[in-house]
């Protein structure tokens, strides 16, 4: 389950429902991007991001990457 999608989807009080109608997909299809069971085109993940007013694009993840320390050199 992508529980960053869900927590974002939630703190603006959407339901699924809403959210699939704003987007312009069926529930089911949305249902199974948030569940992890479909990814979403390249497209409709820019159109649910800007949606759920997210800057990182951790919320498609099924767990939360940490950031790279960009000061850190690689060997």
């Amino acid at each position: 389950m992508r529980k960053n999608l869900k927590n974002e989807r939630e703190k603006l009080g959407l339901t699924q429902a809403q959210l699939a109608k704003i987007l312009g997909v069926a529930r089911t299809t949305y249902t199974n991007i948030e569940l992890g069971l479909k990814n979403p085109s390249f497209s409709l993940a820019l159109k649910i991001k800007k949606e759920l007013k997210a800057k990182d694009d951790n919320i498609f993840l099924k767990t939360n990457v940490p950031k790279r320390n960009k000061n850190r050199r690689l060997a």
